[in-house]
Protein backbone atom coordinates (compact mmCIF):
# COMPACT_ATOMS: atom_id res chain seq x y z
CA UNK A 1 0.00 0.00 0.00
CA UNK A 2 1.48 3.29 -1.12
CA UNK A 3 0.62 6.34 0.97
CA UNK A 4 1.64 9.94 0.41
CA UNK A 5 0.25 12.92 2.33
CA UNK A 6 -0.13 14.95 -0.87
CA UNK A 7 -1.72 12.38 -3.14
CA UNK A 8 -3.69 10.07 -0.84
CA UNK A 9 -3.52 6.32 -0.96
CA UNK A 10 -2.70 5.06 -4.42
CA UNK A 11 -4.09 1.70 -5.39
CA UNK A 12 -5.77 1.12 -2.04
CA UNK A 13 -9.16 -0.40 -1.44
CA UNK A 14 -11.56 0.80 1.23
CA UNK A 15 -10.79 -2.04 3.62
CA UNK A 16 -7.10 -1.08 3.51
CA UNK A 17 -7.87 2.55 4.38
CA UNK A 18 -10.58 2.05 7.01
CA UNK A 19 -11.34 -0.64 9.52
CA UNK A 20 -11.47 -3.90 7.59
CA UNK A 21 -14.44 -5.28 9.52
CA UNK A 22 -16.49 -2.10 9.01
CA UNK A 23 -15.90 -2.07 5.27
CA UNK A 24 -16.53 -5.79 4.83
CA UNK A 25 -19.83 -5.41 6.70
CA UNK A 26 -20.88 -2.46 4.52
CA UNK A 27 -19.91 -4.21 1.28
CA UNK A 28 -21.79 -7.33 2.39
CA UNK A 29 -24.85 -5.24 3.28
CA UNK A 30 -24.77 -3.68 -0.19
CA UNK A 31 -24.25 -7.10 -1.80
CA UNK A 32 -27.38 -8.43 -0.06
CA UNK A 33 -29.42 -5.64 -1.64
CA UNK A 34 -28.69 -7.15 -5.06
CA UNK A 35 -30.70 -10.12 -6.24
CA UNK A 36 -28.77 -13.30 -6.91
CA UNK A 37 -29.17 -12.65 -10.65
CA UNK A 38 -27.62 -9.19 -10.26
CA UNK A 39 -24.62 -10.24 -8.12
CA UNK A 40 -21.17 -10.99 -9.47
CA UNK A 41 -19.81 -14.32 -8.28
CA UNK A 42 -17.23 -14.26 -5.48
CA UNK A 43 -14.55 -15.31 -7.98
CA UNK A 44 -15.52 -12.58 -10.44
CA UNK A 45 -15.61 -9.99 -7.63
CA UNK A 46 -12.11 -10.89 -6.41
CA UNK A 47 -10.76 -10.87 -9.96
CA UNK A 48 -12.25 -7.42 -10.59
CA UNK A 49 -10.74 -6.00 -7.40
CA UNK A 50 -7.33 -7.44 -8.28
CA UNK A 51 -7.55 -5.71 -11.67
CA UNK A 52 -8.54 -2.44 -10.01
CA UNK A 53 -5.63 -2.66 -7.57
CA UNK A 54 -3.24 -2.80 -10.53
CA UNK A 55 -4.86 0.19 -12.25
CA UNK A 56 -3.23 3.61 -12.10
CA UNK A 57 -6.71 5.20 -11.97
CA UNK A 58 -7.35 3.84 -8.44
CA UNK A 59 -6.70 6.40 -5.70
CA UNK A 60 -8.22 6.44 -2.22
CA UNK A 61 -10.34 3.39 -3.14
CA UNK A 62 -11.96 5.50 -5.86
CA UNK A 63 -11.88 5.02 -9.61
CA UNK A 64 -10.74 8.28 -11.18
CA UNK A 65 -12.48 7.37 -14.47
CA UNK A 66 -16.00 7.28 -12.98
CA UNK A 67 -15.73 8.32 -9.32
CA UNK A 68 -17.08 5.07 -7.86
CA UNK A 69 -15.81 3.04 -4.95
CA UNK A 70 -14.55 -0.01 -6.81
CA UNK A 71 -15.50 -2.43 -4.03
CA UNK A 72 -19.14 -1.44 -4.49
CA UNK A 73 -19.13 -1.21 -8.30
CA UNK A 74 -17.55 -4.65 -8.67
CA UNK A 75 -20.44 -6.29 -6.78
CA UNK A 76 -22.90 -6.03 -9.65
CA UNK A 77 -22.75 -8.61 -12.42
CA UNK A 78 -23.76 -5.99 -14.98
CA UNK A 79 -21.23 -3.36 -13.89
CA UNK A 80 -18.43 -2.55 -16.27
CA UNK A 81 -15.04 -0.98 -15.78
CA UNK A 82 -14.98 2.50 -17.34
CA UNK A 83 -11.41 1.81 -18.50
CA UNK A 84 -12.63 -1.47 -20.10
CA UNK A 85 -10.30 -3.63 -18.00
CA UNK A 86 -13.11 -5.93 -16.83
Amino acid sequence: MENNANSGCKRCLLYEMAGKDDVIAQVEKTRKLLSEDERATDEEYKKRLATCKDCDKLIDATCLKCGCYVEIRALSKGARCPAKKW
